[in-house]
């Protein structure tokens, strides 16, 4: 998982990605995004697709309460506050799978709820041929963005759960970037299983706190980082 430099510091090297080759051009990168649009969508499943010019690929942002699988090198992207991103990827199977929660459980079944929304990635990788057996998790997420919220802890509940809920599963966690103050930008690579994030600058993140306002009014009072991460 690769770290890449917050929003004041220099940019980084673009990596090269496969999907959109050095050469091609703008009507196949039309035509590439027509067809994801196309494509029939499960209850869950993200649908928000555009060109990321600074990948040079076609990407998918996931929203609160969505997932996405793959088991192409698609940008999957989303934007976290106190929510948490699990990241899920099959080296056998080559397919990885990326949701956001906004708590750690609640009532019904919804992928705004950590218990429904893990269950619902890891049925959707198996689907496509990955295993229980031979996943491995990347986290990010669970900041404390809004001051004076932290007798709730949201990001620190539902990190506390997906790191619990992991262990429970034997998924080994090889990296993450979870808790601190950072609201985080994260893109993750489901064929490779890279996985990128930027930890952004507390200001001018009004979207990202209504968010997590939100979670915060449905929450109840109670109660590191390894491997490789990119920063871009």
């Amino acid at each position: 998982m690769t770290i890449l430099p917050s929003a004041s510091s220099p940019g980084a090297a673009r990596p090269p990605v496969p999907l959109s080759a050095a050469g091609a051009g703008t009507v196949g990168r039309t035509a590439r995004l027509d067809k994801l649009k196309a494509m029939p969508r499960k209850s869950g499943e993200a649908s928000f697709f555009y060109y990321d010019a600074h990948f040079r690929n076609e990407a998918v942002k996931v929203l609160p309460g969505e997932f996405y699988c793959d088991t192409e090198d698609i940008l999957v992207m989303t934007t976290l506050g106190s929510c948490i991103a699990a990241c899920l990827w099959d080296r056998q199977a080559r397919v990885g799978g990326m949701n956001h929660f906004m708590l750690p459980d609640g009532a019904g079944d919804s992928g705004r709820y950590g218990s429904f929304a893990m269950e619902l990635l890891i049925n959707e990788m198996m689907k496509r041929g990955a295993s229980r057996l031979t996943m491995e998790a990347k986290v990010f997420g669970g900041g404390a963005v809004i001051s004076g919220m932290n007798s709730i802890n949201v990001g620190e509940r539902n990190t506390k759960f997906v790191l619990d809920f992991l262990t429970t599963e034997r998924i080994p966690v090889v990296s993450k970037d979870v808790l601190d103050i950072y609201p985080r930008k994260v893109c993750f690579l489901p064929a490779s299983g890279k996985a990128m994030v930027k930890r952004l600058a507390p200001a001018n993140t009004e979207a990202l706190v209504a968010q997590d306002r939100v979670a915060a009014q449905k929450a109840a009072p109670v109660v590191a980082t390894g491997g490789t991460i990119d920063l871009f």
